[in-house]
């Protein structure tokens, strides 16, 4: 368990140092197991394809693009990737791992919005919002800690010795500090 000393929340699930947000953070790495899995061979593209491709016919949601190299390789280098960074997620789910997830999160789903934009599919609709949802579940008790320290920064009735915590906090210098300090974190873990 991480100690900050500058959060205090009723919600353990809004708090990234609370006992709930490794919870998140492993069903996060659960759900990426699961469905990207089949992306990370090309033999088991070959399926997910095929069954993306028949549940777009089927839902009239746009035609599939076939199959080349490349796109089977950028697929299987995906899968590979979000597999291995599932694994580390489940067997280490450290705060910062969520914070770092919830970031990757947004940006798969800029580029799903965009490849919508220009005509990809209908079936990217659930898959971008599952990850907007993921995002949203792993970077929202981040910003809340951070508004919360930017209320200490300020000397509000937050600050470490009035909730209670320490003063091993490093001090509040702006955003980014709060992401060097989560980073910092991992290192007494």
């Amino acid at each position: 368990m991480f100690s900050v000393g500058l959060m205090t929340t009723s919600a353990p699930l809004l708090d990234p140092d609370g006992p709930g947000y490794p919870r998140v953070v492993r069903a996060s790495a659960w759900y990426d197991l699961v469905v990207t899995a089949g992306f990370a061979t090309p033999w088991t593209y070959a399926l997910v394809h095929d069954v993306l491709s028949s549940w777009s016919r089927a839902w009239a949601l746009g035609d599939f693009p076939r199959t080349d190299p490349m796109q089977i390789l950028f697929a299987n280098l995906m899968g590979s990737v979000v597999i291995v960074w599932a694994v580390l997620r489940l067997a280490r789910p450290l705060a910062v791992h969520g914070l770092l997830d919830g970031v990757a999160r947004v940006l798969f789903t800029a580029w799903m919005a965009y490849a919508l934009g220009q005509g990809a599919p209908g079936v990217l609709w659930p898959f971008l919002g599952v990850e907007a949802a993921w995002g949203v579940a792993q970077l929202l008790p981040w910003l809340r800690s951070a508004w919360r320290s930017r209320g200490v920064a300020r000397g509000s009735a937050h600050a470490p010795e009035a909730a209670g915590g320490g003063t091993d906090a490093l001090p509040s210098t702006g955003r980014s500090c709060h992401i060097f300090r989560a980073m910092s974190r991992t290192q007494t873990a």
